[in-house]
């Protein structure tokens, strides 16, 4: 299993009144949640990050310059089934092992063991942790887990980890691959939280693929089809259940968010694990779609975010599809190490300016792939690309998240957080950067009482909207 800043941790822990060094800023309000794999008995077999473990949700909550903190697993049936049994009784993806009827009783046996432990979010009054496409978890605002969420039945497979909530009209875009057809399919809730359109399937898809993001403008929902594919056959005879297939090349589909004809672009392989945003440029209707690009797939060791060569066909990318000549002209922004990229998401589904990622300084041996020392910034325009960064030291950071300032529109008002791991005594912290000049490093460091394992995605919940 992964170890050191990402092994896993067993307790469930409420404190109040945090150690903060620096000052927590009056106008943060809310609170910070973060999800992660954290397998709470060791899975049997193999181990796959950032793929397999329970969830657990990481909490801050801060008001009036204070905090408190809680962690909570996202308890599914699977895992509660774990607890009485005081061990594993699922492999790990890689080795295919499921429990029988003696071990996990008639409901539990034979099936797949739900992994919501990739993103959580909000919307439409549900806290939802994620899973790679799949049915959410539901919680609530204290952490509880309150049960597997279908929308009322309406989507029984599940959706993405990374669904797009459209801030203009307040529907959120999914997405759900599947092994048998149809192998992908996308869907629309409205911001009342009903499933205004059921799954939709993209047609021309001819074998099931990995996809793990997506991007959503004001006319389009943006999938990039990379050629990995599910090859069950090579699961089930101890091979890797994702083949890569270069020869086959990347495919972007556009697809109409009114439900119009797919338009695809067809283009050389590459990967991408997370998109920044797209939006439609006003001027040729042409698509903009930043992401962080990989020459390849790979899992474990190589993992998402693993140490990649040095070649031009990482980084920090922009690619410009036009959908009605089917063509796609991509660039590299940056070539630094970087993942985990975010935007203020009050800007997504349009021209923007700034994104954040967790990025490699470059001055640290020994980090783990998916770690990360440093944050850097990016103001993507016209003119070019500025940028601005900051060594985290002795620190190991994830995912940074934007915090708005309450009653402001621009994302130069605002705060970045990020939980951080010390690599010399393992102490877990919040990090809190001014969006202003977040060079200068955090205002504050809220101590948490228990170390929080690398995790993957989180979101800021102001307390009034």
């Amino acid at each position: 299993m992964h170890g050191g800043r990402f092994a896993p941790v067993a307790e469930e822990v409420d404190a109040v009144d945090l150690k903060v060094a620096g000052e927590l800023p009056d106008e943060l309000d809310g609170v910070y949640l973060r999800n992660g794999p954290n397998p709470r008995f060791t899975p049997v077999g193999s181990y796959l990050y950032p793929l397999d473990g329970d969830g657990m949700i990481h909490g801050v909550w801060v008001s009036a310059g204070r905090a408190r903190y809680r962690n909570r697993f996202v308890r599914t049936p699977s895992m509660i089934a774990e607890e009485k049994a005081g061990r594993a009784l699922w492999g790990g993806l890689e080795s295919m092992i499921l429990p029988g009827v003696n071990e996990a009783g008639d409901m539990l046996a034979d099936t797949f063991k739900p992994l919501p432990d990739i993103n959580v979010i909000q919307h439409a009054g549900r806290l939802l942790a994620l899973a790679e496409s799949d049915c959410p978890f539901r919680m609530s605002p204290e952490l509880d887990t309150i049960g597997k969420e279908t929308f009322n039945g309406q989507l029984p497979a599940g959706i993405t980890a990374h669904p797009k909530i459209d801030p203009v009209t307040g529907e959120m875009v999914v997405f759900c691959y599947g092994l048998e057809p149809p192998y992908l399919t996308w869907s629309v809730i409205g911001p009342d939280g009903v499933v205004r359109r059921g799954p939709t399937p993209v047609d021309d898809i001819e074998a099931p693929r990995m996809i793990h993001d997506m991007a959503l403008t004001r006319r389009f929902v943006v999938l990039v089809l990379a050629p990995a594919f599910f090859d069950m056959q090579a699961a089930t005879n101890g091979g890797s259940f994702v083949a890569w297939r270069p020869e086959r090349g990347t495919r972007m589909a556009l697809i109409p968010r009114d439900g119009g004809p797919v338009r695809w672009a067809e283009d050389e392989a590459f990967w991408l694990w997370h998109t920044v945003n797209a939006y439609d440029d006003p001027n040729d209707g042409r698509v903009v779609l930043d992401y962080v690009q990989w020459p390849a797939f790979s899992l474990g060791t190589g993992s998402p975010e693993g140490r990649s060569s040095k070649s031009g066909h990482h980084g920090l990318a922009r690619a410009v599809v036009d959908p009605a000549a089917g063509t796609v002209r991509r660039a590299l922004l940056d070539d630094a190490r970087v993942e985990l990229p975010r935007i203020d998401d009050r800007t997504l589904t349009g021209p923007y300016e700034r994104l954040a990622a967790a990025a490699d300084s470059g001055r640290v041996d020994g980090l783990l792939s998916g770690e990360y020392d440093a944050l850097r910034w990016y103001d993507v325009r016209p003119e070019g690309t500025v940028t601005q960064a900051w060594s985290a030291g002795d620190l190991s950071v994830g995912e940074p998240c934007f915090a708005p300032v309450p009653g402001t529109r621009s994302s130069e008002r605002g705060y970045w957080l990020t939980f951080a791991t010390d690599r010399t005594d393992s102490t877990s912290w919040l990090l809190v950067l001014p969006s202003e000049d977040p060079a200068q490093g955090p205002v504050a460091r809220v101590r948490i009482p228990v170390r929080v394992p690398l995790g993957l995605h989180g979101t800021w919940l102001p307390t009034q909207e």
